[in-house]
């Protein structure tokens, strides 16, 4: 075992079965000491000697250390063999356990390492044990599984170890350790003892020590306390109370003595120490003793002790009533609450409010009646008191409580109406008596309660009217608790009482509840009383939620009759829901002398004549110059009309007009001029505007208007004047001069009208030239519309003068490209031959070149022919497609001809014509590569192969050579072919290439040509060629290919082909390929060559799996003696095996007997002997049968052979 110490950092090797640790206090050492016990069990000189061992680990310096000691282990002598396997070690008792393997228990004491007790525990061995620290013993498990317990038997072991063992001193020791019964008569006499020998502190040890406590009474006390006390000496008794500190906490009597002691020597500070460390036992007669010190300690004895009255008690002396309730519910005691509750109203009020509030939160209510506790308070005149207590307590506001809230609200209305006044206002209670509450507020002169609680609409008008004694707004605010009924019979009899004190409330009652009393029942109440201010402040508060427009004018009326001339500007000019015609009227016939608001409504909703006729009429011509100079401009021209029309002089409103001038909106000013045939009116105003570099357009229509009706040159004026409005003045013109509205419309480009008067008025020749200049599709489409009846009469004029007229080819382009949107193909014909073939500006323009010839391509075919040969300047290969898309092909040919594009054409005699010869012809004519490559194709394509190699050759084109070997091959045209070939090879290098040329020299039977060919570089794939010509019997060539190519397996099969059997044998010879020998054999025999037959069958036959094919295929050809000559000789090689004996020996059976038994003597050891036995059997050769079963040691059938061989 090894042990090892953290505080050192060492270990110590230990020769040990078992140990354990414990705690162990040494006397005269506070402090705990470490020990460790272990068993051993050694054998020394012949001798085994079993010890347990007890050492402190780690002594403590200054202090009493712990002295070793050790005891030997008896074990019985069947147990010889056994050892410790375990240790524990009880704390409890100071007891250690040491358990061996075979179930013995050793009992000894920790301190004295005396042996205690010994016995077997389990008959069976025991591996695993455990401290039982509750009951001071241990648990242990056997081989069995069984769970074992051992402890002490409390009630024993003391008298076991002083009778049996007669160790006194350890049973006194384990008594007072263990606290055990059974060594009382010991301690007694002991401290008898030690008592009489004046040993006094020993004897307070012993005391103290002593087990169950059985010298801790008062008998020990008195004995202390009648020792005499010697000067300058501990006394015994303090020496006694000092030991039994040390130990542990005293006794309820120890206590109180000690205590007595030292409250006598005014020693405080211990007691408090003492309790707060737990060493004294509280009771109430130490409680008591202390009170007359200290009552905070007492207090803290009292509750220790459990001394509930008097923990009560001082609760209640120390006014901590919260305490009392907590303490009692903690401990479960019913104190007398009332008898407190009176205790503490004699000294203390507000407390017993609070003690009272306590009682009331307690569990299951409190224990003195509400009204009990408020009467003990209104008996001594505490009204406050009284109050405050009930108001906490009903707060949840039950049924219940209804008569204290009443009393609570009585005492309050009689004595403190304000606190009163405050109950109520918080709303914390409904259940009291409410009409008795009513009639106490009346008369406490709180008629605001007054009327909130009475319930009589008498009751309510009768205290209404004191607005004298009522806030305002709290008779507002009563008002909203009141039915609509009684509300306005509550507001009329306000305002009879008296109308000018109340109608400001009346009114803020209005505004208030107006949705529930309804705006109109509002009103008529005012209206009732002739109150117009009442409605204005009333109506003034509503107007900005309200859209209803009576309400508004009745405000509007209200203020008017009121004085309020600016809230009559202002609503008329803000508000967008008063009937407008109604308050114009109103206005009217009020004669304002402000007429703002008149001319607000007016200005606002459209009655600008009935101002101005209102304001003209009543010659308020400077309001009319305020109008129409600061409040809106914009309406001056209905004013100048209504002036007109009122007949104002002209120097008013020229005036009038010249002071607004560029405010003034033009447009509408003409028109209300213009309606009453007074324009020139304007001539001044519109000149001077001019002047002034205006540029709007509707001064510069109204100045163009007043100069055509004056005919003072119009036509400058329309040509030149950027700014007037083309459509406006066109329009004015068209009934006066149609020829000025062309040259409107034209400046403005307005289509559709000058369209509609041109056509109106047959202007068709105007019409064509401003379609030309203007260059829209849209308009060109509009007009050139089959639906347009004047179509033609504008066709017509656009291609005698329009076009011709023109210069721009822009114009030209617009015009044709409309004519083609349109599909007027004739049409466009006949304008473009007119622009291009009559020497006209265009005549050499190549877009209009292409149109003309795709127009006729598409219209008139027959035409495209003449236009071809005539026209120069167009796009050839274009126009060249289009005509082959539309199948006229000589024209196709003709365009592409006339432009040198060569293979085009001859694609067109081709593919379109479909014409050989003449492509051809064509071809011998322009000589281009590319021309002879299509000819060649399409000749390809027909089936003309000579014709087309002919032809590739020509254009020198090698890139359709994959097609052309195809060709070539079907039409079988080598010769061709070869020539073709080796034009290509000039030019690509292809494997595909060199090939064909190889296979095409050996169909036209060039033998020489190939070995020429394969002797120089080339890319041909040799083993591909010469496969294909092998497999199509072209011998000859393969050979030399093969040959080359030193394939002499392929090459020894070819000539086997062309029956040269000498040189297959030899490229055989070369190949050393089992097959080709084989192949060669086989054709040799066939050709009955059987000396080369014999040359390859003996490089056969020495391979085992191929000797029975050889010898079979002799046979069935009726080969015998050339295959026995054959085998004959494979017996001499090096490589002759068993197969080739036996299967000369089977020959021998079956064609030449006579030679067998001597064969079979001479090669028993190298032969098959029972595959021979089946070819003796088969042929009946009984004596060579039976030699070869003695040679196989099978007798028996040698014996039967005989017997047969006999018969």
């Amino acid at each position: 075992m090894q042990l090892f110490s953290v505080d050192q950092q060492r270990s110590q090797a230990l020769e040990a079965h078992a140990a354990s640790f414990a705690q162990f206090k040494v006397p005269g050492n506070e402090n705990p000491s470490t020990l460790i016990s272990f068993a051993t069990k050694t054998f020394n000189a012949g001798q085994i000697t079993s010890k347990l061992h007890v050492i402190e680990l780690g002594a403590q310096p200054g202090k009493p250390s712990f002295s070793k000691k050790q005891a030997d282990l008896f074990f019985p002598p069947d147990f010889q063999d056994d050892f410790p396997v375990a240790m524990q070690i009880s704390h409890k008792y100071s007891l250690i356990y040491v358990i061996t393997k075979l179930g013995l228990l050793f009992v000894y004491d920790l301190e004295t390492a005396t042996a205690v007790y010994r016995n077997r525990i389990s008959p069976d061995p025991i591996f695993l044990t455990s401290e039982a620290s509750s009951v001071g013993g241990f648990y242990s498990i056997n081989r069995r599984g069984q769970v074992l317990l051992a402890t002490v038997n409390d009630a024993t072991i003391v008298p076991f170890v002083s009778g049996q063992l007669n160790n006194l001193e350890l049973a006194v020791n384990l008594a007072k350790r263990g606290n055990l019964p059974g060594a009382e008569n010991l301690v007694v006499q002991r401290f008898q003892e030690l008592f009489a020998q004046t040993k006094y502190k020993e004897a307070a040890e012993l005391a103290a020590e002593s087990p169950q406590g059985i010298l801790r009474t008062p008998d020990t006390v008195a004995k202390f306390q009648s020792v005499p006390v010697q000067a300058g000496q501990t006394p015994p008794l303090l020496q006694y109370f000092g030991t039994l500190l040390t130990r542990g906490k005293l006794n309820a009597f120890e206590s109180l003595e000690l205590s007595r002691l030292v409250v006598n020597q005014n020693k405080k500070n211990l007691l408090e120490n003492w309790l707060a460390e737990d060493k004294l036992e509280c009771s109430e007669e130490l409680g008591d003793l202390v009170k007359t010190v200290d009552n905070d300690l007492a207090l803290k004895i009292y509750i220790k002790a459990r001394a509930t009255p008097k923990v009560v008690a001082a609760f209640a002396e120390r006014r901590e009533f919260d305490k009392i309730l907590i303490y009692s519910k903690q401990v479960g005691y019913t104190p007398d609450y009332l008898f407190l509750l009176q205790t503490i109203l004699r000294t203390d009020p507000q407390g017993a409010v609070n003690f009272a509030l306590m009682m009331s939160q307690m569990e299951g209510g409190s224990p003195v009646d509400y009204n009990t506790i408020t009467d003990l308070f209104l008996q001594r005149n505490l009204i406050r008191e009284a109050t405050a207590f009930l108001l906490d307590v009903l707060k949840p506001n039950l049924p219940e409580h209804a008569f204290l809230q009443t009393k609570v609200l009585e005492i309050n209305l009689v004595t403190f109406p304000n606190v009163a006044d405050a109950i109520l206002a918080n709303g914390m209670f409904s259940h009291y008596d409410r009409p008795r509450i009513a009639q106490l507020c009346e008369k406490a002169g709180l008629y605001v309660r007054a009327l909130q609680h009475y319930t009589e609409l008498p009751d309510v008008k009768r205290v209404i009217v004191n607005t004298h004694a009522i806030e305002p707004q709290a008779l507002v605010e009563f008002f909203g608790t009141l039915s609509r009924e009684w509300a306005l019979e509550c507001m009329k009899d306000l305002l009879l009482v008296n109308l000018r004190a109340n109608l400001q409330i009346i009114v803020q009652v209005a505004k208030e509840y107006c949705e529930q009393l309804g705006v109109d029942a509002c009103i008529k109440l005012f209206e009732q009383f002739k109150s117009y201010e009442g409605l204005y402040f009333f109506l003034g508060s509503y107007l900005s939620s309200s859209e209803d427009p009576d309400i508004h004018f009745k405000y509007i009326e209200a203020a008017a009759k009121t004085g309020q001339i600016k809230e009559v500007e202002r609503v008329t000019r803000e508000s967008n829901f008063y009937d407008a015609e109604k308050t114009k009227n109103f206005l009217m016939e009020a004669k304002l002398p402000d007429a703002r608001p008149l001319i607000n409504v007016c200005d606002r909703f459209g009655f600008v004549p009935d101002l101005t006729h209102y304001l003209y009429t009543n010659n308020m011509l400077r309001y009319i110059e305020g109008y129409v100079q600061k409040v809106n401009p914009g309406n001056a021209p209905l004013v100048v009309g209504q002036l007109l029309d009122d007949e104002c002089p002209e120097d008013f409103i020229k005036g009038l007009i010249l002071s607004v001038r560029s405010l003034l909106p033009v447009e509408p000013l003409v028109e209300e001029c213009e309606k009453r045939n007074r324009l020139r009116l304007l001539t001044q105003f519109l000149e001077h505007l001019v002047s002034e570099g205006s540029q709007d357009v509707h001064v510069h229509n109204a100045l163009g208007k007043i100069i055509i009706d004056s005919n003072n040159n119009p036509e400058h004026f329309l040509t030149t004047n950027p700014y007037y409005d083309s459509r406006v003045v066109g329009k004015y013109c068209e009934k006066r001069d149609p020829t000025l509205a062309v040259v409107a419309y034209r400046r403005g480009q307005c289509d559709d009208e000058l369209i509609n008067v041109t056509n109106k008025n047959s202007l068709f020749k105007l019409q064509a030239r401003y379609v030309v200049e203007r260059m829209d599709a849209d308009l060109w489409e509009k007009v050139l519309n089959p639906e347009n009846e004047y179509r033609r009469q504008l066709i017509d004029q656009v291609v005698s003068t329009a076009l011709p007229e023109s210069k721009s080819p822009e114009q030209v382009s617009a015009a044709v490209k409309a004519f083609m949107t349109a599909d007027l193909p004739h049409e466009l014909i006949e304008l473009l031959e007119k622009i291009v073939l009559q020497n006209s500006a265009f005549s050499g323009n190549f877009n209009l070149q292409n149109l003309l010839i795709l127009t006729a391509i598409k219209a008139d075919p027959s035409r495209v022919m003449d236009y071809i040969n005539r026209l120069d300047n167009f796009d050839g290969p274009a126009v060249g497609e289009v005509a082959v898309e539309a199948q006229l092909y000589e024209e196709a040919f003709a365009i592409f001809k006339k432009f040198n594009l060569n293979v085009q054409a001859v694609n067109v005699l081709l593919d379109n014509i479909r014409s050989i010869d003449r492509a051809v012809e064509f071809a011998f004519r322009v000589e281009e590569d590319a021309v002879w490559s299509q000819v060649a194709k399409a000749q390809l394509r027909e089936g003309l192969v000579s014709d087309a190699i002919e032809s590739f050759i020509r254009a020198d084109d090698a890139t359709q050579f994959l097609d052309v070997i195809q060709a070539a091959e079907d039409g079988d045209v080598y010769p061709d072919l070869v020539r073709y070939l080796l034009m290509v090879r000039q030019k690509v290098k292809e494997p595909k290439v060199d090939s064909e040329l190889i296979y095409a020299y050996a169909k036209i039977d060039r033998l020489g040509e190939i070995e020429e060919f394969i002797l120089m570089p080339n890319v041909a794939n040799l083993q591909n060629v010469g496969d294909r010509l092998f497999d199509e019997d072209l011998y000859e060539a393969a050979k030399i290919i093969f040959a080359f190519i030193s394939n002499w397996a392929k090459l020894a099969v070819t000539l086997v082909r062309l029956k040269q059997f000498q040189g297959a044998v030899d490229a055989a010879r070369k190949a050393n390929s089992a097959k080709t020998w084989k192949e060669v054999c086989f054709a040799c025999v066939d050709a009955e060559e059987f000396r080369l037959a014999q040359i390859c069958g003996l490089n056969i036959i020495v391979q085992v799996d191929d000797l029975e094919e050889v010898s079979e295929y002799y046979q069935n050809r009726g080969c015998f003696n050339e295959l026995i000559s054959l085998m004959e000789s494979g017996l001499g090689l090096e490589r002759a095996h068993m197969g080739i004996f036996t299967e000369l020996g089977v020959l021998y059976a079956r064609y030449r007997p006579e030679k067998l038994m001597e064969h079979i003597k001479l090669f028993s050891t190298r032969l098959n002997i029972p595959k021979l036995i089946r070819a003796c059997d088969e042929q009946q050769h009984w004596k060579e049968l039976t030699y070869l079963y003695i040679q196989y040691d099978e007798f028996d059938n040698a014996a039967t052979t005989l017997v047969i061989c006999v018969l």
